[in-house]
């Protein structure tokens, strides 16, 4: 008896001791996610060096002190950084959305930092299209803080993909009066875009540029992104200048590459385009360089590499999708202008189109299925909503014009025709040539 008592007296401490061991360590036999050596030209820069060198020291914190939630969420930071500079989207998002979630679980008290995670959370969240839920976090956000301006750019991102253009315009002007820097102006200049006012997008994409430091990722992008507004007006040497200045700051920044790659094609120098096209898709994962070189590659007639290329892309996504990023609209447009199969494009847009009705991209794309259909009253539906903020894109304008010359009002549709060429003169995609034909054959007739 006396015997069994110690056995039990034993066997209640080595219980107490292992729940003291559990509650100490239990973080320590989760292990903070691994940080990925970068591949091809961008493993060789100064900054990857200081990337590495800060990452591996949070790494070492958290090793020793797996509770320290300022660590875990700078941690997580940089790893939402690494997403956008290596493309890895798969593994860092939601490495750093685990991290993220884990100072959300765990902190109560210290406010600025339980908003700065939430509104980190909410990015990732935009990051993988997952909108709604974006939308819901960054309000969880705004009642921690309300004078933050990241918070209200998260608010403005998720409310411009769910359609909501008027709530995104109030969000981004708070924004900019709390902070006008490169991240605010972008944002305007991408409203001003959506509703058709070009020059106002140039402009406010400028001030984003002269507020960027050269040479980070950030104002690389912003530097591409003015580019692509001065191609969509048939710029073309605006748009050549900013990829060239993006790449005078940053080397080996890929969507500069294919920016130019894009010129290429325009200039007609498709053994030029497909060379910057696989270099940028050499250096990051992104499923559009592959999209430029199938397109490319099924223009030349070389349907072996579309082929191969293709099954390539389709693979990437599935990859994204198991990582939790939404890409229903993206394979939407792929199997309508790649695969010529609308209806397997239209099971992924209706898809898209339940989650965020409102949004015009969304609807310019179920009315472009629905044209290749040959559906024109259901394309005219859905134009209806996709050109309500009288958005100046030469793709969509050129639609409009071609489903009301299909319905029978051929005047205006062949002046919106017209108008849609004028705005983008070096378009080059299946609807503005079948505009061109049209518009000439219509005035072959007078």
């Amino acid at each position: 008896m006396k015997k069994n008592y110690f056995y039990l007296a034993g066997m209640a401490i080595m219980l107490v001791a292992a729940v003291v061991f559990y509650r100490k360590y239990q973080n320590v036999a989760d292990p903070v996610p691994p940080l990925h050596e970068r591949q091809g030209p961008i493993s060789t820069t100064s900054e990857w060096l200081n990337t590495k060198a800060a990452i591996q020291g949070l790494q070492r914190k958290l090793r020793e002190k797996p509770g320290d939630l300022k660590s875990k969420l700078l941690l997580g930071l940089a790893y939402m950084q690494e997403a956008r500079i290596t493309g890895e989207h798969p593994y860092y998002y939601p490495a750093a959305l685990k991290l993220i979630q884990d100072v959300l679980d765990h902190e109560k008290s210290d406010q600025v930092l339980l908003y700065e995670a939430t509104v980190a959370k909410a990015t990732i969240q935009l990051s993988l299209h997952q909108f709604a839920k974006a939308l819901e976090t960054g309000k969880e956000a705004l009642k921690i803080n309300d004078h933050g301006a990241a918070v209200y750019g998260v608010l403005c991102d998720a409310n411009v993909e769910l359609g909501h253009y008027e709530e995104a315009i109030a969000m981004a002007d708070k924004m900019t009066s709390l902070r006008p820097d490169l991240k605010s102006y972008s944002r305007v200049s991408y409203l001003r875009e959506i509703y058709g006012d070009m020059p106002g997008a140039i402009e406010a994409m400028n001030l984003a540029v002269s507020a960027g430091f050269p040479g980070l990722e950030q104002t690389s992008w912003v530097l591409v992104t003015l580019g692509s507004l001065y191609e969509k007006t048939g710029d073309l040497k605006n748009a050549e200048a900013q990829y060239n200045k993006a790449l005078g700051q940053s080397p080996n920044y890929a969507f500069a590459i294919s920016g130019l790659g894009r010129l290429a094609v325009k200039n007609k120098d498709y053994d030029k385009a497909a060379e910057l096209f696989t270099k940028a898709a050499n250096i990051l994962p992104e499923f559009s360089f592959q999209e430029e070189l199938v397109r490319l590659y099924q223009h030349q007639g070389n349907t072996r590499k579309a082929e191969a290329t293709m099954k390539e892309l389709l693979a990437g996504l599935e990859e994204d999708q198991e990582a939790g990023h939404v890409v229903d609209l993206e394979l939407a447009h792929i199997y309508l202008e790649l695969g010529k199969n609308p209806d397997k494009a239209l099971t992924y847009a209706l898809k898209e189109y339940k989650k965020r009705p409102d949004n015009i991209d969304v609807c310019k794309a179920l009315a472009q299925i629905y044209y290749q259909k040959q559906d024109f009253a259901t394309a005219a539906s859905y134009l209806k909503k996709a050109t309500r903020t009288n958005s100046q894109d030469a793709g969509l304008v050129c639609l409009e014009g071609l489903v009301k010359y299909h319905l029978g009002n051929q005047a205006e549709g062949a002046n919106l025709i017209q108008k849609a060429l004028a705005i983008n003169p070096y378009q080059n995609t299946a609807l503005s040539t079948e505009g061109r034909n049209l518009v000439n054959k219509s005035i072959s007739k007078i």
